[in-house]
């Protein structure tokens, strides 16, 4: 990781913690965590989904290379308006996500849409449910509810996974707030300085999600520790162990920090060993088990 890539997830770390650490005077880090992680993690699929959406509309587009499976002819429409109506409909297909491994985002999860959303008046329609009946804004902490209940419905591998916050009772300004700083990083497109970088999204969010675990284990004290471990600790472990191959088990897992550091080490090590690192990762297997995984922190 060079210069411009670590200065990066530092100021993302500072800018993010400074912007959570304004909820400390309504509620405690115990759950605060679960709305700025659940804001982080809709932030982060809906910009896979964002990136997703604008790989497919190149390759509807795209007509003249005879080997793109996904091209549509202008030529087989009888209008501009058709054409593009044709694109914006197969835009909305799901298995053009999923086949990528892209989690479907609906479009009242969309980041954007939220956004918007977001500064509406009590009371404005701003879409209907499956049985056709109106969705009006209440609150912004019944949006990101929202939210989450459709990627939840959409996604069967995050049922039951996803915290809500509107229990919390967190007031429309301050959520506003928290979008809008979060709102100009992208964990698919990340730059620095106008340059961009070479970061993978969900090793940004890793970070992140790494970064403020310790931090809200500081927060919340002795108590908050049972679910995190310290990076330094995890990466000396790992470092003995050098689990190039075999299984690496963790009965206690927590939120899966060993199985994420070894899926690093083995990335880490590719050069010196002289190996393929997404291959040696075939050799590799992980096991764990947690009896007492809180709301918030998801298995990765």
């Amino acid at each position: 990781m060079d210069n411009a890539e670590q200065q990066f997830l530092h100021d993302l770390d500072t800018k993010f913690w400074k912007a959570a650490d304004k909820l400390r005077a309504n509620m405690d880090a115990a759950n605060y965590k679960h709305v700025v992680l659940g804001l982080i993690f809709l932030k982060y699929v809906s910009d896979a989904f964002d990136a997703r959406w604008k790989e497919l509309k190149g390759l509807f587009e795209d007509s003249a290379n005879p080997d793109n499976i996904y091209a549509l002819s202008r030529e087989d429409f009888d209008s501009e308006e058709e054409y593009q109506q044709e694109i914006a409909e197969e835009l909305e297909v799901k298995d053009y996500y999923t086949e990528k491994n892209v989690f479907w985002v609906p479009k009242l999860a969309r980041w954007e849409t939220l956004k918007s959303n977001a500064v509406l008046p009590v009371g404005t329609v701003i879409g209907k449910d499956d049985s056709g009946k109106a969705i009006t804004m209440t609150s912004v902490s019944k949006l990101i509810d929202i939210a989450l209940d459709t990627i939840e419905n959409s996604n069967p591998k995050l049922k039951n996974v996803l915290n809500r916050i509107g229990h919390y009772q967190l007031g429309n300004e301050l959520l506003i707030s928290l979008i809008n700083v979060f709102s100009d990083t992208s964990f698919s497109n990340p730059e620095h300085n106008g340059v961009k970088l070479n970061l993978k999204s969900k090793d940004i969010l890793g970070h992140v999600y790494e970064y403020f675990l310790g931090q809200f284990a500081l927060a919340e004290g002795k108590q908050g520790g049972q679910y995190y471990t310290p990076k330094s600790i995890v990466t000396l472990i790992v470092e003995m162990l050098q689990p190039y191959q075999g299984r690496v088990y963790d009965p206690a897992m927590g939120s899966g920090g060993f199985f994420v550091s070894s899926d690093r080490f083995i990335e880490a090590h590719a050069d010196e060993q002289h190996y393929n690192a997404a291959e040696q990762k075939r050799n590799i297997s992980v096991y764990g088990q947690e009896s007492n995984l809180p709301p918030g922190v998801w298995r990765r």
